[in-house]
């Protein structure tokens, strides 16, 4: 790897000297083609292994973990900051640079009294969501590895630590504004320059005035509204929107207790700590929006406070046009000529929500139903959709609306396809990841998790010997709940 030192070396003040502690009998348990690729490496070996599991120094990397603060569950948090993450620099690529960090890499000076050290059960977690999200297009941090030890640590028991190598386009989060705006004297220059830093190094095509910083917080807006559109539509619950875990360029950013649902549920929670449901799946597009507006308020110093306002009226109207476009896409909704946009998304929004109703009453799984669109024959009444319904009175009500909005299908096989290069088959179910994760606790054996992880490049693809993978999960592994420290 070859590594530049942007961050690094222009923001003295936003960061500390911070050298990761190695992990005993290191291994890997899971490596990423797909990520590897993005910083021009090939296939992993030992070198790199005692590199990233901290063992050995690797060549041109500083070493060092941000600071920031954060709202989290709502309440302001002055002073958090990477307390198990320490980052090597940006590693060069062939399409540009991305942060390497070991996340789960020993104490940090943000630790706040922790070991700083990650357990093997979150960064097999976080390794195969992370990956899992970008084969859906869904905008994401990646993970580059996941290393084993036999370290033990201690959380509610005694279990082992290990590393999630994390890739990401940028460290910088919605609570790095917040910190030098509420934490620190001299916000202003220290905003600024802070500011003009993300503009150069990932919003390059703006300016470093004004009118630079005005467009940036609208494009801030808009790339946190597409997250979250990308969310609601392959039901992604996040768990833990905290402010200092909103990235700035609209990556989904710092795993904890995430989950993809299974039977839809608008309230489910997939965070135990989360009592009250701030968190929810349906809760997301709100929170993105008082999160945003949390970060708004760091800025008037620098923005004016009108251009903030006109930039957070435009989260909404991005959110659901990429939403519905998204869904437009899942159901194979054709559009009326006769109707202007405006209206024509009014109409499309509130048919999906007649979709995401039923497919409540009748307590489906949200994924298998989307895939079972591809198997519709759009002239006749009958379904294997309808076949799975309680109530298939609300279904051929809402199947007779359908056809109208799909219209004339000419060709049913290539229609049928389109719909399966959108719907996947296969998505990371809590149960199925922690099957890969009792096989290494209990066996040392991850190759349940190297098969999870090669099916999950491919969700859209039938492959039939994985059928099982894409079943409904059994009564136990039903709408499981994870902690923050999973």
């Amino acid at each position: 790897m070859r590594f530049k030192q942007d961050f690094f070396e222009q923001l003295d003040g936003f960061y500390s000297q911070a050298y990761p502690q190695g992990i005993s009998n290191p291994h890997w348990l899971g490596w990423s083609d797909a990520a590897a690729k993005l910083i021009g490496l090939d296939k992993p070996n030992h070198e790199l292994l005692m590199q990233l599991s901290a063992n050995a120094a690797a060549p041109g990397a500083s070493y060092y973990a941000q600071v920031y603060s954060g709202h989290q569950f709502g309440g302001y948090t002055p002073r958090l900051g990477d307390g198990r993450s320490i980052i090597l620099g940006e590693a060069i690529g062939p399409d540009g640079a991305w942060d390497v960090a070991l996340k789960g890499g020993g104490p940090t000076p943000y630790s706040r009294h922790g070991d700083g050290r990650a357990v093997m059960r979150s960064a097999v977690r976080e390794f195969l969501v992370s990956e899992a999200l970008a084969a859906l297009s869904v905008p994401t941090t990646r993970a580059l590895a996941v290393i084993g030890s036999d370290l033990p640590v201690w959380r509610e028991s005694q279990e082992t630590a290990a590393i999630t190598v994390r890739l990401a386009k940028s460290h910088i989060r919605f609570g790095h504004f917040e910190y030098f705006c509420y934490s620190e004297k001299g916000a202003p220059d220290k905003l600024t320059q802070l500011l003009n830093f993300t503009i150069t190094q990932h919003f390059p095509h703006l300016t470093t005035d004004a009118a630079g910083y005005k467009q940036w917080f609208v494009e801030v807006v808009q790339l946190t509204a597409k997250m979250i559109a990308h969310w609601q539509a392959v039901g992604f619950a996040h768990g833990v929107m905290n402010t200092d875990n909103m990235s700035i360029v609209g990556d989904t950013f710092d795993f904890g207790p995430f989950a993809f649902l299974d039977t839809f549920k608008e309230s489910f929670i997939c965070n135990h700590s989360d009592h009250d449901g701030r968190y929810a799946f349906g809760q997301q597009p709100g929170i993105g929006l008082w999160n945003l507006k949390r970060l708004a308020q760091a800025l008037p110093p620098i923005i004016a406070s009108d251009d903030l306002i006109a930039a957070l009226n435009t989260y909404q109207p991005s959110l659901v046009n990429h939403y519905v476009s998204l869904m437009r896409e899942k159901l194979g909704l054709s559009t009326d000529s006769d109707l202007d946009n405006a209206e024509q998304e009014k109409q499309d929004l509130a048919f999906i929500s007649q979709f995401t109703v039923m497919l409540e009453n009748n307590q489906l799984d949200y994924t298998n139903s989307l895939r079972k669109i591809g198997t519709i024959d759009i002239s006749s009444q009958h379904s294997l959709l309808r076949d799975d319904m309680l109530d298939v009175h609300q279904f051929d009500s809402w199947f007779q609306a359908y056809q109208s909005r799909v219209g004339q299908v000419s060709d049913v096989a290539a229609w049928q396809h389109e719909r399966n290069q959108h719907n996947p088959k296969y998505i990371l179910r809590n149960y199925l990841a922690q099957e890969a994760i009792i096989d290494i606790e209990e066996k040392a054996d991850n190759s349940k998790l190297l098969q999870l992880q090669q099916l999950l490049t491919r969700p859209f693809d039938e492959q039939p010997e994985m059928n099982d993978f894409a079943k409904r999960p059994p009564q136990w592994g039903q709408g499981l709940v994870m902690s923050c420290s999973s």
